[in-house]
């Protein structure tokens, strides 16, 4: 009796320590595998459990399968597949009640299915525990130990400490379910965003049918697909990063990242830093090192906007990593590789820059591989309708508002303007006029000041004040029968009108209202 109580003694210690091993195992990683093995060795080191298995049921397939085995070989392991029900794991699934089997060699409902226990199934001195592995009240799997018979301590003991380590297991298996849940969910968030930014920025959604325009669409086909380091050109606000993002999500790169640096943006003692990254205490304030944009756009493009306000030193960084495919992070010794395509832009004129020795003329020619050429909005006019409808239905829908169309008047305000801001302007203008509208027509009074004076359109006001307000007037009727399709009753109505009057009108103006019943 006195030996008993003293093997009962030395045995919580050892289940004390175990479950201290195991707690200490269980906080150190997230892993679920890795986990479980540690939980394994520690029941073999202490308790002596010899093999262990965490079996988990498939959530499609309803089978259960091996996902952790301590003593198994692979071979041994992938055998193990059972359905519910079937054999003892099977039952213990099944029932959510434990199973002891004190020697597997007597037990006919042993299936020993990964053949691991051919010598000690003969040997009828192996007892085998199953517990079930709960979430709840739902059964998800079980747990299972080998160990060696021994008639002097009750197999019941066994049952209760192992079930204290199923809990656990399950506490780690529902974490691992979390986790794998939210990473799926982060997976399928991240194909569809890039899904969404392909075709956000496909450069068949580049709005623009000029044939100026037809040849940039053409040139971004031809590079897309390569390596080549591209060069676009062009004024402030003809949508460079627009054809940047094209060539990116239309290229081989497209699933890694995109970076976009603004070159101007960037204090001149920043640049580097920003470009190359960093090591702890390169300079005042660097407490970590910190990863470049390069190293940020491993395997993809990097696009550096305003590429011709580096100054010289960076330039020549620019060059190496262009040439040698590397640089160093600020206050760094190792040289670091990369992996990136680049994409630059320009509003300046480099070739002049490289007369006044501000731009390196060999890095000029390693930039200047594949040039793209962005026209002007005022040398594209073709294209102002349609990238002004464009953008009346993108900020109609933006701001909710029932705006149809834009007025003749509007239109001929908005072709005649010369556009120094060129798109990035025209989309402004268009905004501003969706906010001013309360009706269905942008009218040429929702324009911007600029859009409306004499001056900024470089027209000259010759008629008197009668001439302009029949003009208007006309404009009016010529709007409502486009909107009524022709229909001079509706459109009496809708300017609050009788039809006789507007019927005048359209004979006083010489218009036509049957042209627009198409």
């Amino acid at each position: 009796m006195p030996q008993l109580k003293e093997s009962l003694l030395k045995r919580k210690v050892q289940e004390l320590t175990a479950l201290y091993e195991i707690s200490q195992a269980l906080s150190l990683t997230l892993d679920m595998e890795k986990s479980m093995y540690s939980i394994m060795e520690i029941l073999d080191k202490h308790m002596g459990m010899t093999r262990g298995t965490v079996t988990l049921l498939h959530m499609h397939t309803g089978e259960l399968f091996i996902e952790v085995a301590h003593g198994l070989t692979e071979s041994e392991k992938k055998r193990g597949i059972y359905k519910v029900g079937e054999g003892i794991t099977g039952k213990v699934v099944e029932t959510g009640v434990p199973a002891v089997i004190p020697k597997i060699g007597e037990e006919p409902l042993f299936l020993n299915k990964t053949k691991a226990r051919k010598k000690d199934v003969a040997k009828k001195d192996i007892s085998f525990i199953c517990v079930p592995i709960k979430i709840g009240k739902n059964v998800i799997g079980a747990f299972s130990v080998d160990k060696i018979f021994s008639p002097e301590m009750p197999l019941e003991e066994d049952v209760r400490f192992l079930t204290i380590i199923a809990s656990m297991i399950a506490q780690a298996v529902k974490i691992h379910q979390l986790i794998q849940t939210e990473k799926d969910k982060l997976v399928e968030e991240n194909i569809n965003l890039r899904e969404e930014l392909k075709g956000k920025y496909s450069f068949k959604n580049i709005i623009g049918n000029s044939s100026r325009m037809s040849e940039v669409f053409l040139m971004i086909g031809r590079v897309a697909k390569s390596d080549a380091t591209v060069l676009i050109r062009g004024e402030s606000g003809t949508g460079k990063e627009l054809v940047a993002h094209a060539i990116h999500y239309n290229s081989l790169r497209s699933k890694r990242p995109f970076i976009k640096v603004n070159c101007a943006a960037l204090p001149e003692n920043l640049i580097e830093a920003e470009l190359f990254g960093y090591e702890r205490g390169a300079f005042t304030g660097a407490f970590e090192r910190k990863a470049g944009r390069f190293e940020l756009a491993e395997g993809g493009t990097i696009f550096l906007d305003e590429i011709g306000d580096l100054s010289q030193p960076t330039q020549v960084k620019i060059l190496r990593v262009i040439q040698e495919r590397e640089f160093e992070r600020l206050g760094g010794t190792d040289t670091i590789k990369c992996n990136v395509r680049l994409i630059t832009a320009t509003n300046q004129n480099l070739e002049k820059l490289m007369a006044e020795h501000d731009f390196r003329e060999d890095l000029y020619y390693r930039l200047n591989v594949f040039p793209i050429y962005l026209p002007p909005l005022r040398e594209r006019k073709d294209d102002i309708l349609l990238l002004s409808e464009y953008f009346l239905e993108k900020y109609a829908k933006e701001n909710k508002k029932n705006i149809k169309r834009i007025s003749t008047p509007a239109i001929d305000a908005l072709m005649s303007y010369h556009w120094p801001g060129n798109v990035r302007e025209l989309e402004n203008c268009i905004e501003r006029a969706v906010l001013m509208c309360e009706g269905e027509v942008i009218y040429a009074h929702h324009l911007p000041p600029t859009l409306q004076t004499a001056a900024d359109t470089k027209t000259e006001i010759k008629r008197s004040l009668e001439e302009l307000v029949s003009g208007f007037e006309k404009d009016i009727i010529i709007d409502s029968l486009k909107t009524t399709k022709g229909n001079i009753s509706r459109s009496a109505q809708m300017l609050e009108t009788t039809e006789r009057i507007l019927g005048y009108k359209i004979k006083q103006y010489n218009i036509d209202y049957r042209k627009y019943r198409s």
